[in-house]
């Protein structure tokens, strides 16, 4: 089954909220969009102020950043050649399909954050988001005219079917609909739209739930997930080697299989927050976090530059893994340097300025001079 993934800019930079200003069903939560100072004297990572005044989750942008390099090793070859599934993982048990939980939780949780923004400057908070995600769906086509695979048309349209109308639901109810959806993604589909409609629900549903600003500030939560996850990770390995010496269906196995690369991105996500608590914190940041700040600015410069590459310069990269390993690092590398030099002196990428001149419907600054 082919997985597609989706960089996704999960902190909209509208105006700072009102935190005092509440969703209707939702209990009183610290708010997403309070302030908070960048760092305290004592070197607890809080987070980065947007030039808006809203603050910005670091962690997040790593995480992000992390999993679009995941996703270029991916889908290189995929792009090259214009495919939507290859038959061995690119990087053999090593499954570096991991972008697709990792994303669909973020677009969850930008869609959370978005809304919770929206709600205290705008008169119809739900018109901001259907516009954010019919630009979505917009970009998606046109980018489908490169590659056909790609995954933004089928996150706008999962967003509009399953996101939209759950902004109606009480936060309990939105996390019930994920913790039913997740599984039954697992049991009888082994992932795709379901899975993506679950972790969408499960993304908006931590935000609610006030979680996701604690991210910045916890070793032991997500230390104790983590560790949770890997013995998780290690009795469904357990369980697929035994179905496998048994000649179980193949149904069973991916079902099983699916499982395993849930909870491996659960032992991911969870090693790189517990990593951004420690002196490798400066070094997580600087390496990741511009990449995830124009996360799809990227994916999408990603399939021009992986095109012309393979037809223009005429490298193997669909036929050599060596080839595809090579120019997945020069593209990386070139982005990573592209995104730094571009966020010195531009609040974010250009794709991602131009997603939310759509979503807000009018013009945002770009340049920081500007309103310095």
């Amino acid at each position: 089954m082919p997985r597609e993934d989706l960089p996704q800019e999960s902190h909209p930079e509208g105006p700072a909220s009102h935190p005092d200003q509440r969703l209707p069903h939702d209990e009183p939560a610290a708010s997403p969009d309070r302030p908070q100072t960048a760092a305290s004297a004592s070197g607890q990572p809080q987070t980065a102020a947007f030039s808006s005044g809203r603050p910005r989750i670091v962690a997040l942008d790593v995480l992000r950043g992390f999993a679009l390099c995941e996703i270029l090793l991916a889908n290189i070859q995929l792009m090259a050649t214009g495919r939507s599934a290859v038959a061995v993982q690119p990087m053999g048990a090593w499954d570096p399909w991991l972008g697709l939980p990792i994303f669909s939780l973020l677009f969850g949780i930008g869609f959370a954050l978005l809304l919770d923004s929206a709600a205290s400057r705008a008169p119809r908070p739900r018109l901001v988001l259907l516009r954010r995600l019919g630009a979505l769906l917009a970009i998606g086509l046109v980018h489908m005219l490169l590659w056909p695979a790609e995954i933004l048309t089928k996150y706008a349209v999962v967003g509009i079917l399953v996101l939209l109308p759950s902004t109606w639901l009480p936060r309990w109810a939105m996390a019930g609909l994920a913790a039913a959806l997740i599984p039954a993604a697992l049991i009888f589909g082994g992932g795709g739209l379901m899975l993506i409609a679950g972790l969408f629900l499960l993304g908006s549903a931590l935000v609610r739930y006030g979680l996701i600003e604690q991210i910045e500030r916890s070793t032991r939560g997500p230390l104790l997930l983590g560790l949770a996850f890997a013995a998780g990770l290690a009795s469904a390995l357990w369980v697929q080697a035994s179905m496998r010496a048994v000649g179980a269906a193949t149904t069973y196995l991916s079902s099983t299989s699916s499982l395993a690369d849930l909870l491996l991105v659960g032992v991911y996500v969870c090693g790189l927050l517990v990593l951004l608590r420690t002196p490798l914190r400066p070094a997580l940041q600087l390496v990741f976090a511009p990449l995830g700040r124009m996360a799809l600015t990227n994916y999408l410069t990603a399939t021009l530059l992986v095109l012309a590459a393979s037809h223009i310069l005429g490298l193997p990269i669909g036929q050599s893994l060596t080839a595809a390993y090579l120019a997945a690092g020069t593209i990386l590398t070139a982005q990573w340097l592209f995104s730094t030099l571009w966020l010195r002196h531009y609040r974010q990428g250009p794709i991602e300025w131009l997603w939310r001149w759509a979503t807000w419907a009018h013009r945002p600054p770009l340049s920081r001079a500007r309103t310095s």
